[in-house]
């Protein structure tokens, strides 16, 4: 097992016009740690996990895996396994044959020590009956286990999987997801996956780094991901449905929207005024799920019109309108509003984040465990 430092790197490519793919991008991945790269398409995650592999050439800073720089150095050569998306077994060998091919290249290990790994790593995918069948006779599923156990049998110091459940249905990908996890928490091997699916990103992992359009917006756990986004495109990106957001301007203590104001407590006013750097635009977030309905007589309530109610289960969505804005609330199933009328509602203050107009940073996001004991005392 090894960790990998990424140092300022960047990826560019040449053409009629220049492209920057990845760009200055730093971070460190612990021994042991499952980290997420995760963004939109063309945001540059799997980029950056080539580079990683060494399939892409690095356009500028250093890649290290363990306390070696691996810029220039061959792929096979760097110690790393990876699953791709399309899973990439050969067609006309077996399952056996597709795992066992690799050792054979890159090693000099005995043909009894290879079909050991190749037998160990099967039974640990659930595999071991398929290994004489070829990729075509097999599920998704059951190509995928291949795969991940062609990396295992590698025992390599880093494994990366770039978005390799993205051809699954929605079951078996959730079943993958966890054995995923059982598999890294067995292994305890150094794992960097990608994917766009965010799900994928807030369950699996320890930490998740997301980026967008070639360039880091925030590394940190799933809970400081979701809970303190750090600007406003991680706030969109992350969550579903998204992170309402309501353009405000502060007068004096009172956040004024298009549809509503929003009075502030003293203890959020000073740290607004401390962090706002004379700014008073901003854009007001707050996740579904920390939006009530009112229950009687008490402040900031706002007025919301209840367009559609959306059951998934043990929650509602409540589709709603604020004076023209989109508004989405998530109460409990029980909870069942009626539609096509007004309803109050209510934000939580000590949840509510706080972007500049300006540049959609979060000026919330600091010290917000602090602000948030200090707000409910």
């Amino acid at each position: 097992m090894s960790n990998v430092s990424i140092e300022n790197v960047r990826k560019v490519y040449d053409g009629d016009s220049e492209v920057v793919a990845v760009d200055d991008v730093s971070f460190e991945i612990a021994d042991g740690e499952f980290l997420t790269i995760v963004g939109p398409s063309g945001s540059g995650k799997s980029t950056l996990l080539r580079m990683i592999a060494g399939l892409e050439d690095i356009s500028g800073g250093t890649i290290r895996i363990g306390d070696r720089a691996v810029n220039g150095i061959q792929p096979q050569d760097r110690d790393v396994a990876m699953v791709f998306q399309n899973y990439a077994l050969y067609p006309h060998m077996t399952a056996r044959k597709n795992m066992s091919y690799g050792l054979k290249l890159t090693t000099d290990l005995p043909d009894s020590e290879i079909n050991e790994r190749v037998e160990e790593a099967a039974e640990m995918m659930g595999v071991k009956d398929q290994l004489d069948k070829r990729p075509g006779s097999l599920s998704g599923g059951q190509q995928q286990r291949i795969a991940t156990g062609r990396a295992i049998v590698r025992e390599p110091s880093v494994f990366l999987f770039d978005e390799p459940l993205s051809n699954l249905d929605a079951k078996l990908r959730l079943h993958m997801r966890t054995e995923l996890q059982q598999l890294q928490d067995k292994l305890g091997t150094t794992t960097i996956y990608v994917t766009h699916d965010q799900e994928e990103a807030m369950t699996m992992s320890d930490r998740i780094a997301v980026i967008d359009q070639g360039t880091l917006q925030q590394i940190g756990t799933p809970d400081e991901i979701y809970h303190q986004p750090k600007n406003l495109f991680v706030a969109d990106f992350v969550g579903s449905p998204p992170m309402n957001q309501f353009k405000v301007t502060l007068s004096g203590s009172t956040l004024v929207g298009g549809g509503f104001e929003y009075d502030l407590s003293e203890d959020l006013v000073a740290h607004i005024n401390e962090h706002a750097d004379g700014i008073d635009e901003f854009v007001l977030g707050i996740r579904p799920e920390n939006i009530r309905l009112a229950t009687g007589d008490e402040p900031n309530v706002i007025s919301a019109h209840l367009d559609v109610r959306e059951p998934v289960g043990s929650d509602n969505y409540l589709h709603m309108d604020i004076d023209g804005e989109e508004c989405w609330v998530r109460v409990p199933g029980g909870v069942t509003p009626e539609t096509n009328r007004k309803h109050e509602i209510v934000f939580d203050e000590e949840h509510i984040h706080l972007f500049r107009q300006s540049d959609g940073v979060n000026i919330l996001a600091q010290e917000s465990s602090k602000l948030e004991a200090t707000i409910k005392d």
